[in-house]
């Protein structure tokens, strides 16, 4: 694509654009945000997260945004439904909040190594069972090989974070071509086995991957996260209240004649939903995720996950390719 704005607008950005202009719904006041976003990162997530120096200047302009946002999402709401005060919605149709425009879908590692692994483009719109969010729950991938490894918005904000840096993975077009335009020096190609072996080394230290959605990078997946509760702004949120993330529809189970109680599942759970009564290990149901990081850390395979029909829809790409293969037939 010829860029006849250069060098005052990168290629990037104008292909952001254009995507953005055939997305239904997405506004100029969108395309603006998610711009900003994807170009000041590092700076919109620190200051999110309370760990940026002007985070407690801004704190009152954030609070105000936040209000005008919530309003035009009302406004919104009103109109598709034809309720003229968003206030006053019915029950099954609830006001938007944060955390339906930026969220995450906890995957385990194969779920994950699925997602690095795409070789085709893919359109799966609205997976509301899976994704149960208002907003932001599209899986559209263009040029999925295109990937690029991100060093962390989230470690790179804290005082003293987990390392390595270099864990997120940006995923299709126009994000990757994008960020790696925009961030050349925390960011790299990489092609899908580098994907998959830094999936599999955060796994291996206990981390956690999330299929990260946000509404203005166009309503769609657009990243994997590979993060730990004490640098994940996400996983601190959930913990503080506010649901950012969803399960992945799994859930742990303890084989109780091979558990010895030895707490190392304890100690590694990022939700802390493991504890050990009596020499044994105790799921907490509400609080685990199926993240699948407790079973690789069992040293005596006491540890399973199974499917938890309350906790949602798997995020498995495959078998949702398939379905939509079978349906369209």
């Amino acid at each position: 694509m010829k860029n006849y704005f250069a060098p005052w607008v990168k290629t990037s950005t104008l292909q952001f654009i254009r995507e953005a202009r055939r997305t239904p719904g997405f506004s100029w006041f969108d395309v603006l945000h998610g711009l900003v976003y994807a170009r000041w990162t590092y700076l919109y997530i620190g200051i999110g997260i309370g760990e940026h120096p002007l985070a407690k200047r801004l704190k009152p302009s954030i609070s105000q945004m936040s209000r005008l946002l919530a309003r035009r999402n009302g406004r919104r709401m009103a109109a598709s439904t034809g309720v003229a005060d968003a206030d006053f919605l019915p029950p099954q149709k609830p006001r938007r909040t944060f955390a339906d425009t930026y969220h995450g879908k906890v995957v385990p590692l194969e779920s994950a190594r699925q997602l690095v692994m795409v070789n085709e483009d893919v359109r799966l719109p609205d997976l509301e069972k899976i994704i149960p969010y208002q907003r932001a729950r599209d899986i559209i991938l263009t040029n999925p090989d295109h990937i690029v490894v991100l060093d962390c918005p989230c470690r790179v904000s804290r005082p003293d974070p987990c390392l390595p840096l270099d864990v997120c993975l940006v995923i299709g077009e126009p994000f990757a071509g994008y960020v790696i335009e925009h961030h050349p020096t925390r960011s790299r190609w990489i092609s899908r086995q580098e994907a998959t072996a830094i999936l599999e080394a955060e796994h291996a230290r206990g981390h956690v991957h999330h299929a990260f959605f946000k509404d203005v990078m166009l309503g769609r997946f657009y990243a994997i996260c590979n993060c730990c509760a004490c640098c994940c702004g996400a996983m601190q949120a959930q913990r503080n209240g506010t649901p950012m993330l969803t399960s992945s529809g799994y859930i742990a189970q303890v084989d109780e004649s091979l558990c010895i109680g030895c707490g190392d599942c304890e100690e590694t759970c990022q939700f802390q939903a493991l504890t050990i009564v009596d020499y044994q290990s105790q799921v907490d149901f509400a609080r685990c995720m199926g993240c699948g990081v407790c079973v690789t850390q069992c040293s005596q395979g006491a540890i399973s996950l199974e499917r938890a029909l309350e906790k949602g829809e798997p995020l498995e790409i495959f078998a949702l390719m398939e379905e939509a293969r079978q349906a369209s037939i």
